[in-house]
């Protein structure tokens, strides 16, 4: 069904107008006038027009398709009977000739935006555009259609690279810098809305960096500029007439929009293009260790000035970060001349620096700042893991004692079967329920996990759990740091509440 409905929008027209004549007519003439005379203010700052008119050229519409197996010989639907005068009979003469042969047909499936970056034919949009997408057609402002080929993609960040063969060299669009975007900056995005072809909408920027938990490396820009379907790989552009973003998601009820939409930074998209350019593929950054943000707890014990940084949860032993001698429990300030404000900045960092290349870190340890240097590895990528058969869960063994409304057992040969407790795991006390009267019910712990450490001291047992929590809560502390373990011994640390 169409989205537009053409008899529909007749009927409102001609209400509208009825609605304004009779309002007009019972205000009198004077109000009538003045209404002519005195427009209202157009939305938005002068010079929109301009920057349209400006980047048009260099903005796409795009179109996918899939392959659909024409099936084996006994199941080939046979021609219809059509009237000569039929004006699809051509359209159905080919379509059941290729089938007969046992061609495959296309079907449509989707339609984004997306902008040329170069004037031989190189063009970016979105992942999620094209990916399973057996043919891509691009169709520019002047009505060309192009075959376009993917050339690679990054489902991390939905960025895709495609090349197309103009007959003549193509309008690439300028770039922006969006980290001099300010809150209540106007922007323009592009794109192709619902497929009805090249539409533009304004709005301002709303926020920055906004991390919405979506993947590793979220950092996008916020803005109400109407942002729908279709409109995904599109470009956000700047009053300069700059790319800025690429409209890449929107947070909405409807499906629609609501003035909630979001752009992938050109600082976050740009480093991934050049890669896809160069290698087909993807090269990020890797250093060896598992981080998080840094708890206030930790902060305070370790003197810092601010709560900020990466804590180093863990590191890979003999990785980049071992050898650097970057330590569990240090808080990484600053990385390759930026600083870090949280985990997720530090692995946006890492991910972009480029490999095999030295990097300067600053590290807070022991009530001090500590510089050091750190040769960034290739991270690999896994690969799609095989679906596990399913398991029946291994019935947990009985508790041997209980704290913080946890039931817990010793690390014991049992313990590590039935849960597959990683070997390096070499000391503390394995969860096996957590109690809905548990301080820790919300802490998304797991059953199988390991306390390892209490306060930053190693644990073997629940009677040294017990004493260490015991002196805390006399040195008048109200919390503790936990270090805690997954069976594969995967490491973070948890507020444990004392009072």
């Amino acid at each position: 069904m169409s989205l537009l409905s053409y008899p529909f929008r007749g009927r409102f027209t001609a209400l509208a107008g009825g609605l304004f004549l009779a309002f007009a007519l019972a205000l009198g003439p004077a109000s009538a006038q003045s209404q002519s005379q005195s427009p209202p203010a157009p939305r938005g700052p002068d010079g929109i027009a301009d920057v349209i008119d400006q980047v048009i050229d260099s903005v796409v519409l795009i179109s996918t398709a899939q392959n659909v197996d024409a099936g084996p010989e006994d199941q080939k639907a046979p021609a219809p009977e059509l009237s000569p005068d039929a004006p699809l009979d051509q359209f159905f003469d080919d379509f059941f000739e290729r089938q007969q042969r046992g061609e495959n047909q296309s079907r449509p499936t989707g339609e984004g935006s997306g902008f040329v970056i170069d004037a031989a034919g190189t063009i970016v949009t979105n992942f999620h555009v094209v990916d399973g997408a057996d043919r891509v057609e691009v169709v520019f402002n002047d009505g060309t259609k192009l075959a376009a080929e993917v050339v690679g993609k990054d489902k991390e960040i939905d960025v895709a690279v495609l090349k197309v063969k103009p007959v003549g060299p193509l309008k690439p669009v300028a770039f922006g810098d969006p980290e001099k975007l300010r809150v209540g900056e106007w922007v323009l995005a592009m794109g192709n809305p619902f497929g009805i072809g090249l539409s533009a909408t304004s709005g301002i920027v709303s926020g920055r960096n906004r991390d919405m938990r979506t993947g590793k490396y979220d950092n996008f820009i916020q803005t109400d500029a109407s942002i729908n379907k279709g409109n995904s790989g599109g470009p956000l552009f700047n009053l300069a007439g700059e790319v800025v973003g690429v409209n890449t998601a929107i947070l909405s009820p409807t499906g629609g929009s609501v003035g909630i939409g979001f752009a992938v930074p050109t600082s976050a998209f740009r480093p991934v293009v050049a890669q896809l350019l160069e290698f087909g593929e993807t090269r990020r950054g890797y250093i060896g260790v598992r981080i998080q943000d840094v708890p206030e707890e930790i902060a305070k014990r370790l003197a810092m000035k601010n709560v900020q940084g990466a804590l180093i949860a863990q590191t890979v032993e003999k990785g980049p970060a071992d050898h650097a001698g970057i330590k569990k429990g240090d808080v990484v300030l600053s990385f390759d001349g930026k600083p870090v404000s949280t985990s997720r900045a530090l692995q946006r960092f890492v991910a972009d620096a480029g490999i095999d290349r030295d990097v300067e870190v600053l590290i807070w340890r022991d009530g001090q700042e500590i510089k050091t240097k750190i040769r960034i590895a290739r991270l690999e990528e896994p690969a799609e893991p095989a679906k596990p058969a399913e398991e029946k869960p291994a019935a947990p063994p009985a508790a041997t004692g209980q704290i913080l409304g946890l039931d817990v057992a010793p690390l014991n040969d049992d313990t590590r079967s039935r849960f597959k407790i990683d070997p390096t795991i070499d000391n503390g006390v394995v969860i096996v329920a957590v109690r809905p009267e548990s301080p820790l019910k919300d802490a998304n712990l797991r059953i199988g996990e390991t306390i390892v450490e209490i306060g930053q001291k190693k644990v073997a047992n629940l009677e040294e759990l017990t004493q260490r929590l015991a002196q805390m809560k006399k040195e008048g502390q109200s919390s503790a740091l936990a270090l805690i373990a997954n069976p594969a011994a995967e490491m973070r640390y948890l507020r444990v509440p004392l009072k």
